[in-house]
């Protein structure tokens, strides 16, 4: 479970998050959504122990959040992460070393599904090639959490689909809690089971995925654009 009680984080005079209060429990696959500048790299990082609020607690499994919850976190960064004089291989030798949970042989069969070449420079890849291998290097993590920062940014649609498969595929539903932050919403609808607005740094407007297509007949996308409209997403 992951809590942030009363989180505010300032850059000098701008709040990218103000006064935030939520809960994510164990086993569920989030959506958080917002525009560019919402907060929601902000909230990820935060998770992370990348840095740290101005105001307020962050807790991921009842401890609070420090440099060292990288041992409970396994985050896709939206930028940086791989190293380009590094082969395929040598970065998944390198996350191998850095982390008691990373399973070789899952890195192994994402290698295959995700066709990536091992012997391939990191620095040599295309952009989407770089985007599935940073997936592998986190899914192969059997961390209690998952944090993905925009995995699907300036990806096309084919490699997006791969990614959502991975997803699917590889992650262990009900027991790893999984954060996507995302304004590509259409792509992980499938997957998402909570979804959450954020906007200039306030929680917005939240939906249970099920419930909003049983009761409402809406997709998560129709009600994001709804949330809008009324105001409740700005």
């Amino acid at each position: 479970m992951i809590e942030l009680r009363g989180v505010t984080k300032e850059y000098g005079k701008r709040k990218a998050l103000d006064d935030i209060d939520i809960t994510f429990q164990k086993g569920k696959v989030y959506g958080i959504l917002g525009p560019n500048g919402s907060g929601k790299s902000t909230m990820m990082k935060l998770i992370a122990g990348l840095v740290f609020p101005t105001k307020g607690k962050i807790y991921v499994n009842n401890k609070q959040v420090n440099r060292y919850i990288a041992e409970e976190t396994a985050y896709l960064a939206s930028e940086g992460m791989l190293y380009p004089g590094l082969t395929v291989a040598q970065m998944i030798d390198f996350f191998s070393s850095q982390y008691k949970d990373f399973s070789v042989e899952k890195a192994n069969e994402l290698l295959s599904f995700l066709s990536l070449d091992a012997s391939q420079k990191t620095g040599k890849l295309s952009k989407g090639q770089q985007g599935r291998l940073k997936l592998l290097l986190v899914l192969s993590r059997e961390a209690p959490v998952i944090l993905l920062d925009e995995p699907f940014l300036g990806l096309d649609p084919m490699v997006r689909e791969t990614i959502v498969k991975g997803l699917v595929s590889f992650i262990d539903f009900g027991e790893q809690t999984v954060i996507i932050a995302t304004h590509e919403i259409t792509e992980i609808e499938p997957v998402l089971e909570e979804a959450i607005i954020l906007s200039e740094g306030k929680v917005q407007n939240y939906c249970q995925v099920e419930e909003l297509r049983e009761e409402k007949g809406l997709s998560v996308l129709q009600w994001l654009k709804s949330s809008y409209k009324e105001g409740t997403g700005r």
